[in-house]
């Protein structure tokens, strides 16, 4: 089978560029026929008259962190999708919260070609380490998996002795899931002596990949690749074989703009990523994602002619992924409404021991054991993901504005 997907991805620059801007304006034109929201927000916009990327980036941005309020005022969807509901599939909440769907589509977010650039195959059994709760992770790979022909395990989160008893006992080819899962695992079955050699291919994703971690997995015997994408757009940029920075991906638009204006960057400089999907149901103009990145330069020397992304390089905004989920100023500041009577709040996030850590730092006048315990609970619950507590005197913590202070720095 040929290393690459189809022949989209080895079509010239100026084939791929034809066809997107032939493409652009009859998607604006189902969009504003389609979607309520986008009847609106693009209501002074002639689709026809959009056939460039100049013309495109004269739109506005949506952002992110507008999808919650707009989706509160019109559940759940907040008119921004073009299909029915009897079409849709599965709605999923991911923190925020926000409201994403799937259809029948085949392969709807796109990650098969992300995937096969992974080394995966027809007939590969695969071990999916995403959530299948709730939050849509779970089901976008397993989707992507199938389109592609893989038997999939839903090995799902958490559970690590009895993970390791299906991974020995199916004997799984390929991982999908966080890169700090894998760790635990690898580290798990040194522990307990389970077998877990049959993985020779690993595709991870929903947080960093430092290069010691990738190359702790190849001395494991294991290729590993990442794929960059969010649940509203499915896959935005994958590695190849190369590992020479992300090939976009050929059903999307991808911009690289200056933070906060929504006008593009000079090629290489660092800006927030702006995605227009080609997507039926979910069809998303100018999508900011608050992700930070920059083009790279030059051809892929994996023989892939998109353009290249130098990978996820922060957040424009306080927003950010801690083990595969978002956490952002508002979740800080529900915690600080269900424990009145506190000072500032800092949630500090760290990279230690190759995993990320949380700590809430907490001015608290009256600190406690119960207190902490009570906290961490609330922090669990709102967040989806685990962190300590450390209070610290009122007045002592930074009056920056800063609610989120991710530190990490990967090696």
């Amino acid at each position: 089978m040929s290393k690459h997907y189809d022949t989209l991805e080895t079509r010239t620059p100026a084939e791929r560029e034809k066809a997107l801007m032939q493409a652009l304006p009859q998607q604006l034109a189902h969009a504003k026929a389609n979607a309520p929201f986008f009847k609106e927000w693009l209501k002074d916009v002639d689709p026809a008259s959009v056939t460039s990327r100049e013309a495109l980036a004269k739109l506005p941005v949506l952002r992110k962190s507008m999808l919650g309020e707009v989706q509160k005022k019109n559940p759940p969807m907040g008119g921004l999708i073009a299909v029915p509901m009897s079409k849709v599939r599965h709605v999923f909440m991911s923190p925020g919260p926000i409201f994403e769907i799937d259809t029948d589509e085949p392969d709807y977010f796109r990650g098969a070609r992300a995937m096969h650039a992974a080394g995966f195959r027809p007939g590969h059994v695969v071990y999916n380490t995403f959530s299948y709760h709730l939050t849509p992770a779970g089901i976008m790979m397993e989707s992507a998996l199938r389109a592609l022909g893989c038997a999939v395990v839903p090995g799902g989160v958490g559970n690590t002795e009895l993970q390791l008893d299906a991974i020995a006992g199916i004997r799984p080819d390929c991982y999908v899931g966080t890169p700090s899962f894998l760790k635990i695992l690898i580290e798990k079955a040194a522990e307990t002596g389970k077998d877990i050699s049959s993985l020779k291919h690993a595709f991870v994703g929903a947080e960093a990949l430092p290069p010691s971690l990738r190359q702790m997995f190849i001395d494991k015997g294991m290729t590993c690749l990442q794929s960059y994408g969010t649940a509203d757009l499915g896959t935005i940029a994958y590695e190849s074989e190369s590992i020479q920075g992300m090939t976009v991906d050929e059903g999307v638009i991808v911009e690289i703009v200056r933070p906060g204006t929504g006008d593009p960057v000079p090629e290489g400089d660092v800006g927030e990523v702006v995605v227009t999907t080609f997507n039926h149901a979910y069809p998303l103009v100018r999508f900011g994602t608050g992700d930070m990145s920059a083009v790279l330069s030059g051809p892929s020397p994996c023989g892939r002619t998109n353009m290249r992304i130098k990978g996820w390089m922060g957040r424009a905004d306080q927003r950010t992924k801690v083990r595969g989920m978002f956490v952002d100023p508002e979740q800080i500041a529900e915690i600080a409404r269900k424990h009145p009577g506190l000072g500032r709040l800092r949630l500090v996030i760290d990279w230690v021991n190759q995993a990320d850590t949380m700590t809430l730092k907490v001015e608290a006048p009256q600190p406690s054991a119960d207190l902490e315990t009570a906290m961490e609970d609330t922090i669990r619950t709102v967040c989806k993901v685990g962190g300590k507590v450390e209070f610290a005197q009122p007045g002592s913590l930074p009056n920056d504005g800063k609610v989120i202070d991710d530190i990490r720095k990967y090696t």
